[in-house]
């Protein structure tokens, strides 16, 4: 399959792009800056998540689009991010959307979601904050969009790949994930979609 991958470089990107060709996918790491994605097996392209034409370009030479970029915990660049959000749900086209989700819109219980339950990171809040608007633009936007937002457990961290995880909806079922089973989680989906126009959860 042909994946058009924004924020290969990152923690989760980085991974997702490794499982991807490690199952014989051919992956384009999608930035505007190229070089820091390379790797055997990944290609590399430059491209811009905020430019539409460019954005239903890529989309259209491939069959899944995702999208592991994120806002970052300072509250810098959190309207770009946003942008490009939208940007891209309103571009793929018929192509399917996976967006590498947050956790803080999960409830840890009914009609309580983490962000809001006691003890949550003060500095997380508007990473998390700008996560839940994502996942809300992608549910106002994505009537006619196949998209799936993944949202891991609430700690996510380089670790073990161990290839068996559980998936949930809308509430937090598991601490942890590691960042290299969320990869799994993320391909296993592109391969066998499990939930469409919908939120997942990753966990163990």
């Amino acid at each position: 399959m042909r994946i058009a991958l924004y924020g290969g470089t990152g923690m989760i990107g980085s991974r997702i792009a490794r499982e991807a060709v490690s199952r014989d996918h051919v992956v384009t790491a999608i930035s505007r800056t190229p070089g820091a994605a390379a790797s055997k097996g990944i290609q590399e392209r430059k491209g811009d998540a905020a430019d539409a034409d460019d954005v239903a370009r890529i989309a259209a030479e491939h069959d899944v689009v995702v999208s592991a970029i994120g806002p970052s915990r300072t509250g810098v660049r959190h309207q770009v991010f946003l942008h490009a959000i939208a940007i891209l749900a309103e571009n793929v086209g018929t192509r399917r959307l996976i967006v590498v989700g947050g956790a803080g819109s999960l409830e840890v219980a009914p009609g309580l979601r983490l962000i809001d339950a006691p003890g949550f990171p003060e500095a997380a809040k508007q990473e998390a904050q700008t996560q839940i608007q994502a996942l809300e633009l992608l549910r106002d936007k994505g009537a006619l969009l196949d998209w799936v937002y993944v949202s891991p457990a609430p700690f996510i961290a380089p670790g073990e790949r161990t290839g068996t995880y559980r998936v949930g909806v809308n509430a937090v079922f598991g601490e942890m994930i590691s960042a290299e089973d969320y990869a799994v989680a993320i391909v296993d989906e592109i391969e066998l979609p499990r939930a469409r126009h919908a939120r997942i959860a990753v966990a163990y």
